[in-house]
């Protein structure tokens, strides 16, 4: 199973006229990174950042001059995602933005089908909160103490760990069907077949006639209301 994490940054809040800035993916196979990542910084064609948006991840329009627009990497993205799952947190956010940069490029807009939202798995999991990816970084044990600052590649990065804590934890993410194996392709995972086979005869009892007689012995002097008698169903 392929999966796509992902994070947007944006110019500000309303997807409707704001542009995506920054984006950042790492892919998952069977629950675990396999080294491959998405990352691009975006030219918003001269759509401002909002001093509210750039306190939170910090790009300024100095940091974009020069870098690609979104129809510039739309293409790549679209290869990197495809036949993936899409997990990001408060995912109507970034699904949002990018359905508008896809649409003003003519490209249809992402299935809501293949999209999961971990905001709303913490929201179930833990109804009472805090669920911010911050929080339930701690909630994790997960270290995040480079974010000081929101940025779609390390809140990616981040939400992996977080995402398969979510799901069930690291036991989530063995594979346990050898058969499996090489379609996946991922040598960072070791597939191991166990098969427990039936005797063809059982084992012969080890306790000897004289010591079961010895034992039945033992019991009778126990007396009537011996909690022994009460396990045994005697």
């Amino acid at each position: 199973m392929r999966e796509i994490i992902f994070d947007t940054e944006t110019t500000g809040l309303d997807s409707r006229d704001d542009r995506v800035i920054e984006l950042g993916g790492i892919e998952l196979v069977n629950r675990f990174p396999t080294g491959k990542t998405f990352h691009h910084y975006i030219n918003p064609q001269g759509r401002a950042i909002h001093a509210e948006a750039q306190a939170v991840h910090g790009i300024s329009m100095a940091d974009l001059a020069g870098k690609p627009t979104f129809a510039e990497i739309a293409e790549e993205w679209l290869t990197f995602i495809d036949g993936a799952k899409l997990v990001a947190h408060n995912a109507t956010f970034d699904v949002g933005f990018l359905n508008v940069e896809f649409g003003r490029l003519g490209h249809p807009v992402i299935d809501n089908g293949r999209v999961v939202d971990t905001l709303a798995l913490a929201r179930r999991k833990h109804p009472m909160g805090p669920n911010s990816l911050d929080a339930l970084c701690r909630r994790y044990g997960i270290d995040n103490t480079r974010r000081t600052k929101h940025g779609a590649l390390l809140d990616s990065e981040l939400l992996a760990e977080v995402y398969i804590e979510l799901i069930g934890g690291k036991q989530a993410a063995l594979v346990l069907d050898s058969a499996t194996a090489p379609a996946q392709g991922n040598e960072n995972v070791r597939q191991i077949e166990i098969i427990i086979s039936q005797r063809p005869a059982p084992l012969p009892p080890r306790l000897t006639e004289a010591e079961r007689d010895a034992h039945a012995g033992m019991v009778n002097t126990l007396g009537e209301k011996a909690l022994w008698l009460k396990v045994v169903g005697n």
